[in-house]
């Protein structure tokens, strides 16, 4: 079931932030004492007594101001506030009531959602009360002094939040595919969760860092009963754009840089997007390299593809150059797509799918020596100078998510790189494992160990 939304609104800078995290009981939403922090409207989960709801962080609302990004800003705060069952209106009790605030208060009168007036920034119980008093002058009813940093006066709050709240008799758990999308400032992130929802989600202007925090949605694609297809849920995480540490300063984009990289790590796949007129950067490959290691499945967007000048062979040189730069990550898909017209973007959650599925995926033991005796029968392991010969005795998956795979050889140290980089191509080709790396550790093991496991097998089977 849908839980109920709280928007949570105000002026810039008044805590909104801090406030949604008490409430939430997380740190997800970036603070910093800095004006404009927010800019999309972000969701976070959370509950008061017997009540679940989700509260919405909004950007500060700014109605005399058109430039940068303040209309936009606007946009997804009235988007909000149109969904939500109740709105908190968060001011400054330590500045008093604004002109700024009374535009606000006056907007709000006009809409047709309960409105509670929480007065932040009031530490002390009772200053707070003294300080609350001054905004009874915006016509809203009681203003109830809080503190998001410390958490005071939150709990009158929401014990007056809930009785405009709806019960959720049940919520069922629904299995997510968790999407990450990553990318260097202004390659079109923001434009492709857009297109993927069909909803301007995402605030998209041409200036780059417009994202400041990393953005969740969860979006249903409904099953076909005649085909037995089912329908899946995807968590589409919009993520901040990363540039290079050395030109990133401590305040919002540093936090929201680190955003992006725990995004990358609670993701089940990644969508990498790269610029088809920028080509691959140095930024690019560092990237990929964090989406390997992390042991996330992946997926190369080549967005903008609209704009380039192409013949018959333009796609197949760019896809070559683009696999010569990410080399690392060579087993990810690849598809070229157009977010301002939409061109190929229904196709991306096909390979998410994919991708999705093989980074779960489970081989069996017999079918893993049945790929490694192919293998070295095709390509024997190498031979040192001693003339020792390296030997695989068997393998086994030991986990997925991404799938691994032990091999017990009687040296590591005898199987040089280029054996490694041959053995995993041939799991890829007989196995697939499309979209998601493979990890495979090589683990020494003494032949009479070996000896002795077979025996044991062998008796076991006879009994």
């Amino acid at each position: 079931m849908v839980l109920p939304i709280v928007a949570v609104i105000g002026r810039p800078n008044v805590g909104k932030s801090t406030l949604v995290n008490r409430l939430a009981g997380a740190t997800d939403a970036i603070v910093h004492d800095e004006p404009g922090v927010t800019r999309d409207r972000t969701y976070r989960a959370a509950f008061w007594q017997d009540r679940e709801y989700s509260v919405v962080d909004t950007g500060g609302l700014v109605f005399n101001d058109d430039t940068e990004f303040l209309p936009l800003i606007r946009e997804q705060a009235m988007a909000a506030l149109s969904e939500a069952s109740a709105a908190i209106f968060v001011v400054d009790g330590q500045t008093g009531p604004t002109p700024a605030d009374q535009t606000i208060a006056n907007w709000l009168r006009q809409q047709a959602v309960p409105i509670l007036l929480a007065v932040n920034k009031c530490e002390s119980p009772q200053q707070g009360i003294i300080q609350a008093s001054q905004f009874w002058e915006l016509g809203l009813g009681e203003p109830f002094p809080v503190s998001g940093i410390h958490g005071v006066g939150t709990g009158e709050l929401l014990d007056e939040l809930i009785t405009y709240l709806p019960a959720v008799e049940e919520i069922r758990e629904t299995p997510e595919i968790k999407v990450a999308i990553v990318g260097r400032p202004n390659v079109g992130k923001s434009s492709l969760l857009n297109a993927l929802t069909s909803s301007n989600r995402s605030i998209v202007s041409p200036i780059s860092g417009t994202t400041r925090d990393a953005i969740d949605m969860v979006v249903e694609r409904p099953g076909d009963p005649e085909t037995g297809i089912e329908g899946k849920t995807y968590r589409l995480i919009d993520t901040a754009g990363i540039r290079k540490k050395k030109n990133v300063d401590y305040g919002p984009e540093f936090f929201g840089i680190n955003r992006a990289f725990k995004a990358i790590r609670r993701s089940d796949v990644v969508l990498l997007v790269i610029d088809a007129i920028d080509g691959v950067t140095e930024q690019d490959q560092k990237l990929a390299g964090r989406i390997a290691d992390e042991g996330r499945a992946a997926l190369i967007v080549v967005n903008k593809w609209d704009v380039i000048e192409k013949d018959s062979y333009t796609i197949y040189e760019y896809e070559q150059i683009i696999k010569n730069r990410l080399h690392f990550v060579e087993w990810a898909p690849m598809i070229f797509v157009s977010a301002l017209t939409g061109q190929r973007v229904k196709n991306i959650l096909d390979l998410v799918d994919t991708a999705a599925q093989e980074h779960c995926r489970r081989v069996t033991t017999s079918v893993i020596n049945e790929v490694l005796q192919e293998a070295i029968s095709w390509h024997s392991p190498p031979t040192n100078r001693q003339g020792r010969q390296g030997k695989i005795y068997y393998g086994t998956q030991v986990k997925s998510q991404p799938p691994t795979i032990a091999l017990f050889v009687n040296e590591p140290k005898r199987f040089n790189e280029n054996y490694r980089r041959y053995i995993e191509r041939q799991f890829r080709q007989q196995l697939g494992f499309a979209g998601t790396p493979v990890r495979l550790l090589w683990r020494g093991k003494k032949a009479r160990e070996v000896e002795n496991l077979n025996a044991l097998g062998n008796r076991a089977t006879r009994v």
